[in-house]
């Protein structure tokens, strides 16, 4: 259970026994305020008193954890997540729902981790995966579409690159982000221009080494490997019309051993890709929600 939560709230096992002893300290902070409150209007245990104690921890827990996490350095995290408990209250979730379209080339593992990530009930008005995009009419994605009942939009270069990159199809299913999970074209202008900070990518190396044209999944880990460095990773970033460019969200790195080989090396960038990319995706929509 510790272990989803880290991956949850992307965080590391510090940061995780900080947040749950904000959350505890808090709750006691909580309590202890509104009993005091309850003493300061004299009022006799009973229905009331219960009634009264519910609203007033109701109306304090918010303040007494943010009051915590300061000392704890965990102030963040808390004003972030209470931020999205207030959306949940309030039903701005339902009606803030971020329709996503993913854009991919091949087998699809990215996209199905990231389809499966969001079917979850906890995620399910945070955003919804509307749209499948697709340059390769035999790709493995396109049967991860039909499992999960995707839409398709297969497309072509002359039309993408010179034409109008396809945007009335888009536009026809609201789209608000573009996930790019292994889309091998670089983005024409007019979809860069359409969804500026809002296109998504995922790149198998630390940017902005082994980055650029024809860097792509095994040259990539063939290069690293090539070059004996001692570490690799992944990098997430904002896309825009040049290959592996644009603003870094986010990395996670990890050892290459002197034993590794292309195809080890590309596991343990699998693993990361897996773990990491649909949260930051989620990370990224509840910024976009809460702005």
């Amino acid at each position: 259970m510790l272990e989803k939560l880290k991956q949850r709230w992307r965080v590391s096992g510090l940061s995780l026994v900080l947040i749950i002893t904000t959350f505890a300290l808090g709750g006691s902070l909580c309590g202890w305020a509104g009993r005091k409150l309850l003493l300061l209007m004299n009022i006799d245990k009973g229905i009331a008193w219960i009634l009264l104690y519910i609203v007033f921890i109701t109306l304090l827990w918010p303040i007494s954890v943010l009051i915590v996490s300061i000392p704890l350095g965990q102030f963040a995290f808390f004003k972030k997540y209470i931020a999205r408990v207030l959306n949940k209250l309030q039903g701005k979730m339902a009606t803030n729902t971020q329709s996503i379209a993913i854009f991919a080339s091949g087998a699809g593992s990215n996209a199905k981790v990231i389809i499966e990530y969001f079917n979850q009930p906890v995620r399910e008005n945070l955003a919804r995966i509307r749209l499948i995009v697709c340059n390769k009419p035999g790709a493995g994605v396109l049967n991860i579409a039909k499992e999960y009942n995707i839409p398709v939009l297969l497309i072509e270069k002359d039309r993408f690159f010179n034409g109008d990159a396809y945007l009335p199809e888009i536009k026809k299913y609201n789209i608000d982000m573009l996930v790019l999970a292994g889309f091998l074209w670089k983005l024409p202008a007019a979809l860069i221009n359409t969804y500026p900070k809002k296109i998504i990518n995922i790149h198998p190396a630390l940017l902005p080494a082994y980055g650029g044209k024809g860097m792509y999944g095994m040259h990539v880990h063939n290069s690293v490997i090539g070059n004996k460095e001692k570490e690799s990773g992944i990098s997430i970033h904002f896309a825009d019309e040049l290959y592996d460019h644009g603003e870094i969200i986010f990395q996670a790195k990890c050892p290459v051993s002197d034993s590794d080989t292309a195809e080890t090396l590309a596991q343990k960038i699998h693993a990361l890709e897996h773990r990491h990319y649909p949260a930051v995706i989620e990370t990224i929509v509840e910024k976009q929600n809460m702005s």
